[in-house]
């Protein structure tokens, strides 16, 4: 690994830290309120009411909100579900209107909800650049050396992102085992991103490694009308071999003088972006997940990156 001079001298030009960090900092302390954000209650019998006109069967008891809520206290601080049943208990001593709620419902009532990714548009740029990078999640948090004495591998799950690299929001996400490729995502994830910008928003260009070399790919962009920011291959063809925007391309990046030169040119070095999310992600919420089946496991880091991005925009 190449150190700070090193880098340096590789790149020609020292990292500049242009953040300010009075406002870095609030936003920070910002993210704590996100844990009692409680304006449901006053308004909890209006909620239940709306959801229980016209629905046979039994009556909800909890509005969505208060479930929405419990499902970002289990995400945030890895509460159990039994443990958060105590937690309401206890919360309602101190709120009398908020309804205690036992951990079968809670684990019902999280289990149903939407875990579709949740964007906001306003906070993006007129034309949006976007990166893309998947990361791997470990499915159980026994260690290395059990792993190796027991041969006992689990496997991986994987997260395929899109991600603003204005804001950092995620603006596609994908969730797989480890056996998908990286490029076998990544136009689904584009369609993603093209539906949460809208008309408003303009993809400009598409930042990834070599990963997604692909003629598909390169296809797709030029189809829409996206810049291509895929690294290609050194050895890549300057004639056409089946996709002509890749070629263009890589005669481009000849054109400039090389890799280096071209990064420089379309500001390459901001794919850093999505790993920075996935480093964040996993400092926030760990690197494992804790439910045991595929689909659990799924839907755990589904509501996790919701979170993630929900965090963002709540302190922008």
């Amino acid at each position: 690994m190449r150190g700070r001079k090193e880098l340096e001298k590789y790149w020609g030009r020292p990292y500049t830290d242009t953040r300010d960090w009075s406002i870095y900092n609030e936003r920070l302390v910002r993210r704590g309120e996100f844990y009692l954000s409680l304006d449901f209650i006053d308004h909890w019998t209006d909620l239940v009411s709306r959801m229980n006109t016209g629905k046979p069967g039994r009556p909800f008891h909890y509005p969505e909100p208060f479930i929405t809520w419990m499902a970002f206290i289990h995400v945030f601080l890895q509460m159990p579900y039994r443990q958060m049943e105590g937690f309401t208990r206890k919360l309602s001593i101190f709120i009398p209107s908020l309804v205690s709620a036992d951990y079968t419902t809670l684990f019902r009532r999280i289990k149903r909800l939407d875990i579709s990714l949740r964007v906001d548009p306003t906070i993006l740029s007129r034309n949006v650049i976007i990166a893309v990078d998947s990361t791997g999640i470990k499915v159980t948090n026994r260690g290395e050396w059990m792993r190796e004495k027991w041969r006992v591998r689990r496997g991986w799950i994987k997260v395929h992102a899109m991600i603003d690299i204005e804001t950092n929001q995620i603006l596609g996400l994908e969730v797989t085992d480890e056996s998908v490729q990286d490029d076998a995502r990544c136009i689904p994830l584009l369609d993603q991103v093209q539906q949460h910008c809208g008309r408003e928003h303009t993809i400009r260009r598409l930042l990834a490694d070599g990963a997604y070399d692909r003629n598909e790919i390169f296809n797709t962009l030029e189809k829409r009308g996206i810049l291509s920011g895929i690294k290609t291959r050194t050895d890549a063809a300057t004639r056409s071999t089946g996709s002509p925007y890749r070629a263009e391309c890589v005669r481009e990046r000849v054109r400039l003088g090389g890799y280096r030169e071209w990064a420089q040119d379309i500001d390459y070095g901001m794919r850093w972006k999505a790993e920075g999310v996935f480093s964040s992600g996993k400092r926030i919420f760990g690197e494992t997940v804790r439910a045991t089946s595929k689909e659990g496991m799924i839907r755990e880091v589904k509501m996790k990156m919701n979170c993630y991005n929900m965090l963002l925009t709540m302190v922008k």
